[in-house]
Order: C-alpha cells, then sequence, then structure tokens
C-alpha cells in the first residue's frame, strides 16, 4: 500500500532531533509561553519574511483571533473562498460576522479577484485569501482591490509554509496571516498548533493580549480575550522541522514534477501552477468527472487517495440557514477533485508507481 499520508515515517527522519528537543523542554520547567515560542516566532517571523510571529493553539484560532484584532464583528461580511476546508467559514462566524463566498475563476481553484470586487458590499470589512493546496494566491491583484475599496487582506496561508506570490513568501503578503501546524502540514508539529505573522506592531500586541486571556501582565486583563496559546513541546519540534522545511517543499516539487511527466496526456485534469506563483505543493490535487471510480480503481491497485474536499461549504449543515447564491463552481470541486499521494515518505520510485496506477485507472473507467 503507497499512503496518502505517513506520519510516523516522516517524523522518524528528525529523530534523534525531536527526542532531544523534548528532554529539553522536560528539563526545563518552562511548558507555557516560554523560550522555544519565543524562539519560534522570532524564526518563523524571519522564514516568512514577516515582522511578527504570534504562536497560538491552532489554524482556526489563528483566523478568529486575527478578526477579532481587526474589529471585524456582528454586522460585517468577510469574503472567502467558496471553494476551501470549512475552518475559513467558520471563523468568520465565530466572530458573528458573515462570510460571503466567491467562486474560484474557471481554470483553477483560488479565489478569483475579478470576483471578489464584484462581492464587496458597505457591510465588507475583510477579504480572506486562501492559498489552497499549498498554492498562493493572486495576492498582489487582491492588495490593489482591498487597498482601493478600504479593506483588510487576510491570509489563511494553513496549507501554505513556504509557498510564494511573486517571489515574496506566504505571511508576509497581507494585513495578517494565520497558519496552522496540524501534523499533515507541510511544517508540521506533534498535534495542534497554529501562528499569526503580521507586520504591524500593535496589532501583534494586541494578538499577544488576546491569545492569553485578554492579559500581557499577569492578573491585568484589558480586554475579553481566549486561552490559545503554542506550547513549548510543539514549539520545539517545529524548530527542528523548519530547518528542513525548504528541502522537503523541494522534494515536493520534485515529486510533482513526475507526476506531470508520467500523467501528460492521461484524462486527469493537473492543477495548475500561476505565473506568478511558486507552490509548495502541501497537496497534489488533480480532476476527473469519474472522481469516485478513479479513487475505488487506484485503491485496488493499493494506492491511498483522499478527496479535499467533498462537500462544499455552504452544503454542510453548519450553513444551512446562510444564503448563498449559486456556486457551481464549488460544487464542481467537490465531486472532481482527488489527492494523490505527494511527500516526504515517498520515493520516486513510489511516485511513478502511483501515476502510472492512476492511468491505468483512468483507462478502466473510460472501459
Amino acid at each position: 500500500m503507497i499512503r496518502l499520508l505517513d506520519l510516523q515515517r516522516i517524523n522518524a527522519t528528525f529523530e534523534p532531533e525531536l527526542g532531544r528537543a523534548v528532554a529539553r523542554v522536560l528539563a526545563s520547567g518552562r511548558y507555557v509561553l516560554g523560550p522555544e515560542v519565543e524562539a519560534f516566532e522570532a524564526e518563523f517571523a524571519a522564514y516568512c519574511g514577516s515582522r511578527h510571529c504570534v504562536g497560538v493553539a491552532n489554524g482556526l484560532d489563528a483566523l478568529q483571533l486575527i478578526l477579532r484584532a481587526l474589529d471585524v464583528g456582528p454586522g460585517h461580511e468577510v469574503i472567502v473562498p467558496s471553494h476551501t476546508f470549512i475552518a475559513t467559514w467558520l471563523a468568520v462566524s465565530q466572530v458573528g460576522a458573515v462570510p460571503v463566498p466567491v467562486e474560484p475563476d474557471a481554470e483553477g481553484f483560488l479565489i478569483d479577484p475579478a470576483q471578489v470586487e464584484a462581492a464587496i458590499t458597505p457591510r465588507t470589512r475583510a477579504v480572506m485569501a486562501v492559498h489552497l493546496y499549498g498554492h498562493a494566491a493572486d495576492m498582489a491583484a487582491l492588495r490593489e482591490i482591498t487597498q482601493r475599496r478600504g479593506l483588510q487582506l487576510i491570509e489563511d496561508a494553513a496549507q501554505a509554509h513556504g509557498a510564494r506570490d511573486r517571489g515574496r513568501r506566504a505571511g508576509s503578503l497581507g494585513d495578517a496571516a494565520a497558519f496552522s501546524f496540524y501534523p499533515g502540514k507541510n511544517l508540521g508539529a506533534l498535534g495542534d498548533g497554529g501562528a499569526i505573522t503580521c507586520h504591524d506592531d500593535a496589532l501583534a500586541l494586541r494578538l499577544r493580549r488576546l491569545r492569553n486571556y485578554g492579559s500581557l501582565e499577569k492578573y491585568r486583563h484589558d480586554s475579553a480575550g481566549i486561552n490559545s496559546r503554542l506550547d513549548e513541546l510543539q514549539a520545539a519540534i517545529l524548530r527542528i522541522k523548519l530547518r528542513r522545511l525548504d528541502a522537503d517543499n523541494a522534494r515536493r516539487r520534485h515529486q510533482v514534477a513526475i507526476y506531470q511527466r508520467e500523467l501528460l496526456g492521461s484524462s486527469l485534469a493537473l492543477a495548475p501552477t500561476r505565473a506568478h506563483g511558486e507552490p509548495v505543493w502541501h497537496l497534489m490535487v488533480v480532476q476527473h468527472e469519474g472522481r469516485d471510480r478513479v479513487a475505488a480503481a487506484l485503491a485496488g491497485q493499493g494506492v491511498e487517495t483522499g478527496i479535499h474536499y467533498p462537500r462544499a461549504c455552504h452544503r454542510q449543515g453548519a450553513y444551512a440557514n446562510l444564503r448563498t447564491p449559486a456556486l457551481p463552481r464549488a460544487e464542481a470541486l467537490a465531486a472532481r477533485v482527488l489527492s494523490l499521494p505527494v511527500g516526504a515518505h515517498l520515493s520516486d520510485a513510489d511516485v511513478v508507481v502511483v501515476a502510472r496506477a492512476a492511468r491505468l485507472a483512468c483507462d478502466m473507467v473510460a472501459a
């Protein structure tokens, strides 16, 4: 079986460094907001090309805290992609605002700046761009729109550690960016974790207060914050993995090049790459009209696949009462997308096997 993701195999390559990091934290006696978190925040901010990094408990909290820190709340609208993981929408709902979905363009899956402009109303406060599957959104076009219309531009960079748009890394392209360090991410912890990056000093200070019960000084609470703190153990682990992130991302690009060569001329539609984008291929997503049959045929050949995502956000029960316009592109993507294995757990030979199995699966479906 070639697995979609093999975390045990991936994390084994970081031993014995992980063991030493855990022992260091245990010996320190500092387990919450200590030196490991401070060091990781500085290192990750520098990596992203951002002035500040604020470690938090997970990616959803990161998005919610950004919105709160930017005073987005009830009565406001936030423009979001129609095709994304539901956390993007949930963060907007959690602060009392309304998610306004915008479709991707016909060729891809990233939010379409032209449609963003058309969706702006007097209630719009922010645009939340998702760097989906490791591909950076067109941030230059979105920045021009949001600056001209007086809106905040937020990056949902949960899947884009190291991705670039016009040479600049995700995390430095908007007013603030949210990252997830869920174990399966390109930069993954051994549990939940998240971070926010931004350039603005005052915004960073407010985020630090909000993540820690609204407090920067013990027993003084200047705002109604929450408890959302990246812990010392995860920060120590992430510091080790960050050193290898660029090499791991390069490995993913190499594997995708193999896929592109082996699948050329097949009936699978490959994910497009924007002219000014440098993706990190968090997921290797293809499309096929007979997606479920292709996935079943691949499983029969010993290849595990995934679907990101099988049901559009507006079709989830959580948003049954939200009045949304027709979203045919999101519906089509939900029915067509299929994720093939990609990542450090694979060899070149594994990728060739998967690609050739995918070609055969497509032939079986067409027969």
